[in-house]
């Protein structure tokens, strides 16, 4: 029986797992200054991951495509490059990371804010305030006898 391998994310008790066959990771050269086995070395990790056809929840997949990402195409594509570190596999562990951090970032829902009203005793305390106040500015005008 073939068992098929997961990136799981639990966030927020809402559990987002992305299975790896919908992850396309592909080895490419790395840009910058060259050096040793710099024609013969692919160490950088291209990843891409189709939002509208991967297995996450709907509510996620619409806020990610929602985001204002540069790294999500129109097409609704998360493209990620990972070249800073020297080998494949540092690579290949940041760009899972990043894929990880932009869905976890999707699927947290902020908590709605209740408006308040202020207190009785804040709303006295800000009037005795500016009534001090406003007699401290009284005073400073001219003497009259």
């Amino acid at each position: 029986m073939l068992r098929e391998r997961c990136l799981f994310f639990c966030l927020y008790a809402v559990p987002v797992e992305i299975p790896e066959n919908e992850i396309e990771l592909t080895a490419v050269r790395a840009q910058g200054a060259g050096g040793q086995n710099v024609n013969k070395v692919s160490n950088a990790i291209h990843l891409r991951f189709d939002v509208r056809a991967s297995s996450l929840p709907e509510a996620v997949k619409d806020r990610l495509l929602r985001r204002g990402d540069q790294r999500i195409t129109r097409t609704g594509v998360v493209v990620i490059k990972a070249q800073s570190h020297r080998s494949l596999e540092q690579n290949r562990a940041e760009a899972l990371a990043r894929l990880h951090a932009l869905v976890e970032a999707a699927a947290h829902v902020p908590k709605r804010r209740r408006p308040t009203r202020p207190t009785r005793s804040s709303r006295e305390k800000r009037i005795e305030g500016k009534k001090r106040r406003g007699n401290i500015k009284s005073l400073r005008g001219r003497v009259l006898e």
